[in-house]
């Protein structure tokens, strides 16, 4: 609906002709007004999801020592997040990268993941002691673009400048879409920040959503802003307590339904259309909180299966594998150094080891290289490669 011939307005905000002769978006402050509309079908929906979360929270929980496991799941995430962004890296590029494992033909691009499980790491900690906030939001893009492509953007800091979203070959005049101005991007933060205050009767996952797409409207940086967005999406579903770890890798469901993905932010803008991206996103995180619990389930069963093989198996240097076994749910790609140091025991006796759990087809040898040789529990990485 115009309200003048220089504006277009809906619920969700206005599309405000610049000096330059482009328009660009000013979202309205969140809650949505009109209020949200939670019929039969959304409030379905949100049931679903509250229970397959539950599920998911409660897998997580009963796995021994649940911080072994969890950078896994942050690893999947950071690969399929980067991925959706157009980043060629998988997994185990991402893997054999951590292990300093040598790789010419390695896309140049790893590095961008790399930086995104430390950023999201970076959240998790920063939750323990404080809230979702403008900082934490700075310190997030901080870390996901310094030393990579873009590094040159002012990592952690708001742009300066008029960005735009569209084909490559788009111009301002032709652009998909045109967030608000730069003078615009610290009065837009605030007012999100301030919702994330104080909405907290707001079902998580309505709230998340929110955030989300809000934050994505505002396109606060010059790059960078699509990988920090999905990360507020597991930080806000923590940090409200219906995840104790960051263990939803939503962004396999986004990937898979990127052009939906795309077009639901997008019907925001131009109608208003909360409710229908807001079906879209818990679908989503339902669907990925079911498969996740089913990865969870699975890691139980395959850490029985490499515990009872190595009890059976190995005798007296069971005790070392054991240790050495569980270690692998953390870094699943090892060195016999690495081995011989986690373990306080000498290389020659690390080696052994590390050799009959190769026979046991626990650990593969990876680099097919006769030093410097590195071993991947490749039954484990398997559970989260695509």
């Amino acid at each position: 609906m115009a309200a003048n011939g220089n504006e277009r307005l809906n619920r969700a905000g206005a599309y405000v002709r610049q000096p330059e002769g482009f328009n660009a978006f000013l979202p309205k402050a969140l809650p949505p007004d009109p209020p949200l509309h939670i019929d039969v079908e959304l409030q379905a929906l949100l049931s679903h999801a509250d229970h397959a979360l539950g599920r998911l929270d409660g897998a997580v929980q009963i796995l021994p020592n649940p911080d072994l496991f969890v950078l896994m799941f942050v690893r999947r995430e950071a690969v399929l997040s980067s991925q959706i962004e157009g980043t060629q890296s998988s997994l185990r590029d991402l893997l054999r990268a951590e292990a300093n494992i040598h790789d010419p033909d390695r896309p140049r691009d790893v590095a961008e993941v790399v930086n995104y499980v430390a950023a999201l790491d970076h959240g998790i900690r920063a939750l323990a002691s404080g809230r979702l906030s403008t900082s934490l939001m700075l310190a997030l893009h901080r870390r996901l673009m310094t030393g990579v492509r873009g590094s040159d953007l002012h990592p952690g800091e708001f742009r300066s400048d008029v960005v735009w979203i569209g084909p490559a070959d788009a111009s301002l005049q032709d652009a998909t879409f045109v967030p608000p101005p730069a003078d615009a991007v610290p009065r837009c933060i605030a007012e999100l920040e301030r919702f994330l205050v104080e909405s907290d009767t707001l079902p998580a996952v309505i709230k998340a959503g929110l955030m989300h797409a809000q934050f994505e409207t505002i396109h606060p940086f010059f790059d960078g802003n699509g990988r920090v967005g999905r990360q507020l999406i597991v930080l806000s579903l923590c940090e409200q307590g219906i995840l104790h770890k960051p263990v939803l890798y939503l962004s396999h469901y986004l990937k898979a339904h990127r052009t939906e993905y795309y077009r639901r932010l997008q019907a925001v803008r131009d109608d208003g259309a909360w409710e229908e991206w807001l079906k879209f996103l818990v679908a989503g995180v339902a669907a990925v909180a079911v498969e996740s619990t089913g990865t969870a389930r699975a890691i139980v069963a395959l850490r029985e299966e490499i515990r009872e093989d190595l009890l059976t198996h190995l005798g007296r240097a069971a005790a070392s594998a054991l240790r050495l076994s569980e270690r692998l749910f953390d870094t699943p790609i090892v060195g016999v150094k690495q081995a011989s140091e986690f373990l306080g025991i000498g290389y020659a006796a690390a080696n052994r080891l590390v050799d009959r759990m190769v026979e046991r087809d626990i650990l593969v040898e990876v680099t097919g290289n006769a030093r410097n040789r590195r071993f991947a529990c490749q039954r484990y990485i398997a559970l989260f490669d695509d």
